[in-house]
Protein backbone atom coordinates (compact mmCIF):
# COMPACT_ATOMS: atom_id res chain seq x y z
CA UNK A 1 0.00 0.00 0.00
CA UNK A 2 1.26 3.37 -1.02
CA UNK A 3 2.27 5.62 2.28
CA UNK A 4 -0.15 8.45 1.32
CA UNK A 5 -2.80 5.53 1.36
CA UNK A 6 -1.39 4.20 4.53
CA UNK A 7 -1.44 6.69 6.71
CA UNK A 8 -4.62 7.40 5.84
CA UNK A 9 -5.98 3.78 6.29
CA UNK A 10 -4.09 4.28 10.24
CA UNK A 11 -5.22 7.55 10.87
CA UNK A 12 -8.96 6.37 10.27
CA UNK A 13 -8.58 3.82 12.76
CA UNK A 14 -7.06 5.99 15.30
CA UNK A 15 -9.64 8.41 14.91
CA UNK A 16 -12.57 5.80 15.18
CA UNK A 17 -11.07 4.47 18.50
CA UNK A 18 -8.79 7.47 19.81
CA UNK A 19 -10.95 7.55 23.08
CA UNK A 20 -9.87 3.57 24.08
CA UNK A 21 -6.27 3.04 22.68
CA UNK A 22 -4.72 5.76 25.14
CA UNK A 23 -5.55 3.18 28.03
CA UNK A 24 -2.90 1.32 26.98
CA UNK A 25 -0.45 4.37 27.50
CA UNK A 26 -2.32 5.26 30.86
CA UNK A 27 -1.78 2.27 32.18
CA UNK A 28 2.16 2.16 31.07
CA UNK A 29 1.63 5.29 33.00
CA UNK A 30 -0.14 4.21 36.13
CA UNK A 31 3.12 1.48 36.17
CA UNK A 32 5.85 4.02 36.34
CA UNK A 33 4.08 5.89 38.55
CA UNK A 34 4.02 2.99 41.17
CA UNK A 35 7.59 1.93 40.31
CA UNK A 36 8.02 5.40 41.48
CA UNK A 37 6.13 4.77 44.90
CA UNK A 38 8.12 1.53 45.19
CA UNK A 39 11.15 3.94 44.99
CA UNK A 40 10.18 6.06 47.64
CA UNK A 41 11.04 9.09 46.18
CA UNK A 42 7.00 10.60 45.61
CA UNK A 43 4.35 9.83 47.73
CA UNK A 44 3.48 11.84 51.01
CA UNK A 45 6.39 14.82 50.33
CA UNK A 46 5.56 18.64 49.74
CA UNK A 47 7.25 18.45 46.59
CA UNK A 48 5.00 15.54 45.26
CA UNK A 49 1.67 17.81 46.28
CA UNK A 50 3.16 20.56 44.20
CA UNK A 51 3.46 18.27 41.03
CA UNK A 52 -0.06 16.95 41.45
CA UNK A 53 -1.30 20.48 41.47
CA UNK A 54 0.67 21.39 38.65
CA UNK A 55 -0.62 18.23 36.85
CA UNK A 56 -3.96 19.24 37.19
CA UNK A 57 -3.39 23.09 36.31
CA UNK A 58 -1.97 22.01 32.57
CA UNK A 59 -5.05 19.45 32.08
CA UNK A 60 -7.51 22.49 33.17
CA UNK A 61 -6.10 24.02 30.88
CA UNK A 62 -6.12 21.70 28.37
CA UNK A 63 -9.81 21.42 29.44
CA UNK A 64 -10.09 25.15 28.69
CA UNK A 65 -8.92 25.24 25.22
CA UNK A 66 -11.04 22.31 24.07
CA UNK A 67 -14.11 24.17 25.79
CA UNK A 68 -13.22 26.99 23.72
CA UNK A 69 -12.41 25.51 20.70
CA UNK A 70 -16.16 23.49 20.59
CA UNK A 71 -17.95 26.33 22.16
CA UNK A 72 -17.07 28.62 19.58
CA UNK A 73 -17.54 25.75 16.68
CA UNK A 74 -20.42 25.39 14.31
CA UNK A 75 -22.63 22.30 15.06
CA UNK A 76 -21.44 19.23 13.60
CA UNK A 77 -17.87 19.97 13.49
CA UNK A 78 -15.08 19.82 16.76
CA UNK A 79 -16.53 16.48 18.26
CA UNK A 80 -16.11 13.45 20.11
CA UNK A 81 -17.95 11.08 17.38
CA UNK A 82 -16.35 8.10 16.67
CA UNK A 83 -19.02 5.20 15.53
CA UNK A 84 -19.80 7.83 12.61
CA UNK A 85 -16.69 8.64 11.86
CA UNK A 86 -15.41 12.03 10.17
CA UNK A 87 -18.30 15.00 10.56
CA UNK A 88 -17.75 18.09 9.15
CA UNK A 89 -20.84 20.29 8.20
CA UNK A 90 -18.18 23.48 7.73
CA UNK A 91 -14.62 24.47 8.47
CA UNK A 92 -13.98 26.03 11.27
CA UNK A 93 -11.89 29.03 10.32
CA UNK A 94 -12.09 31.58 13.40
CA UNK A 95 -11.77 31.49 16.92
CA UNK A 96 -8.92 29.09 17.82
CA UNK A 97 -9.43 27.88 14.56
CA UNK A 98 -7.79 30.89 13.21
CA UNK A 99 -4.80 29.66 14.72
CA UNK A 100 -4.66 26.42 14.65
CA UNK A 101 -5.58 23.84 12.50
CA UNK A 102 -6.38 21.48 15.45
CA UNK A 103 -6.61 23.17 18.96
CA UNK A 104 -8.95 20.21 20.17
CA UNK A 105 -5.77 18.15 19.76
CA UNK A 106 -3.71 20.64 21.15
CA UNK A 107 -6.05 20.45 24.05
CA UNK A 108 -5.87 16.95 24.62
CA UNK A 109 -2.28 17.19 24.08
CA UNK A 110 -2.17 19.16 27.32
CA UNK A 111 -5.07 17.01 29.52
CA UNK A 112 -2.96 14.08 28.81
CA UNK A 113 0.45 15.94 29.67
CA UNK A 114 -0.94 16.98 33.31
CA UNK A 115 -1.90 13.59 34.19
CA UNK A 116 2.00 12.51 32.48
CA UNK A 117 3.65 15.27 34.74
CA UNK A 118 1.81 12.56 37.97
CA UNK A 119 3.98 9.74 37.11
CA UNK A 120 6.88 12.17 38.44
CA UNK A 121 9.33 10.52 35.70
CA UNK A 122 10.89 12.95 33.28
CA UNK A 123 11.70 10.15 30.78
CA UNK A 124 7.83 8.91 31.00
CA UNK A 125 6.75 12.44 29.93
CA UNK A 126 9.48 12.67 27.12
CA UNK A 127 8.23 9.47 25.84
CA UNK A 128 4.65 10.60 25.83
CA UNK A 129 5.24 13.66 24.12
CA UNK A 130 6.91 11.49 21.24
CA UNK A 131 3.90 9.01 20.89
CA UNK A 132 1.41 11.83 21.05
CA UNK A 133 3.19 13.31 18.34
CA UNK A 134 3.17 9.65 16.62
CA UNK A 135 -0.34 9.24 17.72
CA UNK A 136 -2.11 12.01 16.26
CA UNK A 137 0.42 12.85 13.40
CA UNK A 138 -1.94 10.05 11.73
CA UNK A 139 -5.37 11.16 13.03
CA UNK A 140 -4.49 14.72 11.85
CA UNK A 141 -3.34 13.63 8.41
CA UNK A 142 -7.07 11.21 7.84
CA UNK A 143 -9.16 14.29 9.32
CA UNK A 144 -7.19 16.80 7.16
CA UNK A 145 -7.69 14.67 4.12
CA UNK A 146 -11.31 13.98 4.48
CA UNK A 147 -11.25 17.58 5.12
CA UNK A 148 -10.01 18.21 1.77
CA UNK A 149 -11.99 16.03 -0.14
CA UNK A 150 -14.97 17.87 0.88
CA UNK A 151 -14.27 21.20 0.76
CA UNK A 152 -11.18 21.61 -1.96
CA UNK A 153 -9.75 24.84 -2.60
CA UNK A 154 -11.49 26.21 0.35
CA UNK A 155 -10.53 24.26 2.75
CA UNK A 156 -6.14 24.29 1.01
CA UNK A 157 -6.48 27.99 1.00
CA UNK A 158 -7.27 28.10 4.90
CA UNK A 159 -4.78 25.20 6.04
CA UNK A 160 -2.34 26.80 3.69
CA UNK A 161 -1.93 29.88 6.36
CA UNK A 162 -2.75 28.14 9.25
CA UNK A 163 -0.46 25.72 11.37
CA UNK A 164 -1.53 22.54 12.05
CA UNK A 165 -0.29 22.28 15.97
CA UNK A 166 1.53 25.13 17.59
CA UNK A 167 -0.31 28.43 17.41
CA UNK A 168 -0.07 31.44 15.40
CA UNK A 169 -1.12 34.32 17.45
CA UNK A 170 -0.80 36.88 15.03
CA UNK A 171 -3.54 35.32 12.62
CA UNK A 172 -6.37 35.45 15.48
CA UNK A 173 -10.15 36.08 14.12
CA UNK A 174 -12.83 36.22 16.36
CA UNK A 175 -15.59 34.02 16.18
CA UNK A 176 -18.79 34.91 14.47
CA UNK A 177 -20.48 32.83 16.66
CA UNK A 178 -21.99 33.19 20.21
CA UNK A 179 -20.59 31.01 22.96
CA UNK A 180 -22.41 27.46 22.73
CA UNK A 181 -22.87 26.54 26.37
CA UNK A 182 -24.97 24.02 26.04
CA UNK A 183 -22.36 22.29 23.24
CA UNK A 184 -19.77 22.29 26.25
CA UNK A 185 -22.20 20.71 28.46
CA UNK A 186 -23.51 18.20 25.88
CA UNK A 187 -19.82 17.34 24.69
CA UNK A 188 -17.25 17.51 27.51
CA UNK A 189 -19.46 15.78 30.18
CA UNK A 190 -17.46 12.22 29.82
CA UNK A 191 -14.18 14.43 29.16
CA UNK A 192 -14.97 16.10 32.56
CA UNK A 193 -15.59 12.88 34.32
CA UNK A 194 -12.72 10.20 32.72
CA UNK A 195 -10.30 13.38 34.14
CA UNK A 196 -10.88 13.08 37.05
CA UNK A 197 -11.60 9.48 37.24
CA UNK A 198 -7.82 8.84 36.24
CA UNK A 199 -6.67 11.76 39.08
CA UNK A 200 -8.91 9.48 41.69
CA UNK A 201 -7.34 6.32 40.41
CA UNK A 202 -3.44 7.72 40.90
CA UNK A 203 -4.35 9.18 43.95
CA UNK A 204 -6.36 5.78 45.31
CA UNK A 205 -3.26 3.98 44.38
CA UNK A 206 -1.05 5.84 46.08
CA UNK A 207 -2.84 5.90 49.48
CA UNK A 208 -3.10 1.92 49.05
CA UNK A 209 0.35 1.26 47.97
CA UNK A 210 1.48 3.72 51.38
CA UNK A 211 -0.37 1.63 53.90
CA UNK A 212 -3.20 4.38 54.28
CA UNK A 213 -5.83 2.64 51.91
CA UNK A 214 -9.29 3.66 52.66
CA UNK A 215 -8.88 5.95 55.54
CA UNK A 216 -7.96 9.02 53.58
CA UNK A 217 -9.75 8.31 50.44
CA UNK A 218 -13.09 9.69 52.00
CA UNK A 219 -11.45 13.14 52.80
CA UNK A 220 -8.84 13.32 49.88
CA UNK A 221 -9.08 15.83 47.38
CA UNK A 222 -9.09 13.57 44.28
CA UNK A 223 -11.69 11.43 45.36
CA UNK A 224 -14.24 14.68 46.25
CA UNK A 225 -13.29 16.35 42.52
CA UNK A 226 -14.19 12.92 41.33
CA UNK A 227 -17.46 12.41 43.26
CA UNK A 228 -18.29 15.79 41.84
CA UNK A 229 -17.59 15.09 38.61
CA UNK A 230 -19.23 11.99 39.03
CA UNK A 231 -22.58 13.26 40.14
CA UNK A 232 -22.44 16.17 36.91
CA UNK A 233 -22.07 13.69 34.39
CA UNK A 234 -24.99 11.68 35.77
CA UNK A 235 -27.11 14.89 36.84
CA UNK A 236 -26.24 16.12 32.45
CA UNK A 237 -27.18 12.51 31.36
CA UNK A 238 -30.36 12.88 33.13
CA UNK A 239 -31.36 16.11 32.03
CA UNK A 240 -30.39 15.24 28.17
CA UNK A 241 -32.81 11.76 28.62
CA UNK A 242 -35.44 13.50 30.25
CA UNK A 243 -35.20 17.13 29.05
CA UNK A 244 -34.69 19.42 25.52
CA UNK A 245 -33.47 21.86 27.75
CA UNK A 246 -29.72 21.12 26.60
CA UNK A 247 -30.85 21.18 22.61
Amino acid sequence: MPLKEEFRSQGDFLFKYRSYLPIFILLIGLAVFMLELKNGRIFNSSEFRTIQFLGLGVSLFGLLIRFLSIGYAAENTSGRNTSEGQIADTVNKTGLYSICRHPLYVGNFFMWLGIAIWTYNAWFVVCFVLFYYLYYERIMYAEEEFLREKYGQEYVQWASVTPPFIPKLSSWKSSNSPFNFKKIIRQEKAGILNLFLVFFIFSLSANVYSGLGTEVISSDIWTLLFVAAFIYYVLIKGLQKLTQILE
